[in-house]
């Protein structure tokens, strides 16, 4: 019995060991050439494509999609985009087979979970023509 209270403890997580955000050069490797569906509290919210160079390209799953590009920043990953250049900065973890990112602008408000996973592009329609 003794033995089998030991296992489980050994399976519990430790307090102070929490899993560390992924620095600038671990999320580059992870994300380069992949297209990341996001999801949010069980709905998807959106998809980035990684692409060479530190550029990025984000639409919130209605074909409508921006440009921008990622730098790392004080441990935080940050994102600014041609019509947002206000910097967004996230910390990404490694959690089972995908990532877990939370918003430090306002960490309480949202945390995205990596819902899959694509080589292929994303789908992005032209630009809206008339007036």
């Amino acid at each position: 019995m003794r033995h089998i209270l030991l296992l489980l403890l050994m399976c519990l997580p430790l307090p102070g060991l929490a899993a560390e955000p992924m620095s600038g050069a671990e999320f580059e490797r992870y994300t380069l050439g992949k297209t990341l569906y996001f999801g949010l509290a069980g709905s998807a919210y959106g998809v980035e494509e990684y692409l060479p160079d530190r550029r990025v390209r984000w639409s919130f799953l209605d074909g409508k999609c921006k440009d921008g590009l990622w730098y790392e920043d004080a441990g935080q990953i940050c994102f600014v985009y041609d019509d947002q250049p206000t910097p967004q900065c996230w910390s990404f973890f490694r959690e089972g087979s995908g990532l877990r990112a939370v918003f430090e602008n306002d960490p309480e408000s949202t945390v995205l979970y990596e819902a899959r996973q694509d080589e292929a592009p994303m789908m992005c329609l032209g630009p809206e023509i008339g007036v």
